[in-house]
């Protein structure tokens, strides 16, 4: 008899309500507790019991699982495998923690975003800070533009001198072959040759004022606009985060909200000091670009000016004197010319 009772108590310890279904349950647990029951609380093997008998059945009927082991089965193998049970548990929560975190954030900062293109929300401007970043975008789409033409100005330059230099190959040639004009395709070899030869010397001094504008382009100016992009992003969730601060100061103060609030202002406060601290940091990158873009662009400006003006004046030593001014050496005969891939 105590045996039924204790068997019958069993299968009676979940409530039951008049609809037939489980107790409800407290109104105040969130998703996320459930979630976490479910992935922290799973059915543990070790625990498990089978059951010979329906729900009423004898006590004598249940057989505990962990009491099964095999000859070779000691208490060691039960313990690793919890253990590794229990770190596969805290990875997956681990997990569902940053995707829980990452979906709120892109949440708050996609509704905030929309509320500002919309005119219904407020954000935080630096007029100062903002008019500088404004500068420097405008300003790297002329440099890319100066690239751009540099560019081209090297390959039509480096076909003419291919050109010239082929030409003088021909003119040679003629004069060994044409005793009549012998001099005369003569003279023009040796002027299309002293040409090639200059324009070999332009061509460094050309490729030298390509690389460092390319330099100065994507990889300077790209490096502070990626911090500047790292800033907007940070100065968006800045804003996110104080929106949601107000609109929870502005609602009833009872215990539920008093805490979501006080989680709400914990939050915005990192993101305010990762927002200041972007600030500052793209402040200082502005300040030495625009330091550093004036030094180089003085150095290379002076060097294409000077290059320019001797070839085309037909200076070969100011020329020569201007490449040596600016420590550039120049490459091998036909180490400039594209390879075949970049032709295609």
């Amino acid at each position: 008899m105590t045996d039924n009772v204790m068997s019958k108590a069993a299968t009676m310890e979940i409530p039951i309500n008049s609809n037939g279904g489980t107790g409800a349950l407290a109104e105040d647990d969130s998703l996320e507790q459930d979630l976490q029951q479910v992935m922290v609380s799973g059915p543990n093997l070790n625990e498990t019991s089978i059951v010979s008998g329906g729900y009423g059945g004898t006590a004598e009927g249940i057989i505990p699982t962990g009491s099964v082991k095999g000859p070779n089965m000691n208490h060691s193998t039960s313990s690793s495998s919890m253990t590794a049970e229990e770190a596969t548990r805290g990875v997956a929560v681990e997990k569902y923690e940053a995707v829980k975190k990452w979906g709120l954030n892109t949440y708050k900062c996609t509704k905030q975003m929309i509320s500002e293109r919309f005119g219904r929300g407020s954000r935080t401007v630096d007029l100062e800070l903002e008019a500088q970043i404004d500068v420097l975008r405008d300003t790297k789409r002329k440099y890319e533009n100066v690239l751009r033409l540099a560019k081209a100005l090297t390959n039509h330059f480096y076909n003419m001198v291919q050109t010239q230099h082929a030409l003088g190959d021909t003119f040679a040639d003629l004069s060994q072959k044409s005793p009549e004009l012998r001099d005369e395709f003569g003279y023009n070899a040796e002027t299309q040759k002293l040409l090639c030869k200059n324009g070999e010397t332009l061509l460094g001094a050309i490729n030298f004022f390509v690389s460092s504008i390319n330099t100065l382009v994507n990889k300077t100016m790209e490096d502070t606009l990626m911090t500047i992009r790292m800033y907007e992003n940070a100065r968006l969730e800045f804003d996110a985060y104080r929106s949601d601060l107000e609109e929870l100061s502005l609602g009833p103060r009872d215990a539920v909200t008093m805490a979501r609030m006080e989680a709400a202002q914990e939050q915005f406060e990192v993101h305010k000091e990762k927002y200041e601290r972007l600030r500052s940091d793209v402040t200082i990158k502005l300040k030495f670009l625009e330091e550093n873009k004036v030094k180089v662009m003085h150095k290379q400006l002076l060097l294409f000016h000077n290059a320019i003006s001797a070839y085309f004046a037909g200076n070969q030593q100011q020329l020569e004197e201007t490449l040596k001014q600016f420590s550039i050496k120049l490459k091998p005969p036909g180490a400039d010319k594209p390879s075949w891939l970049e032709e295609q």
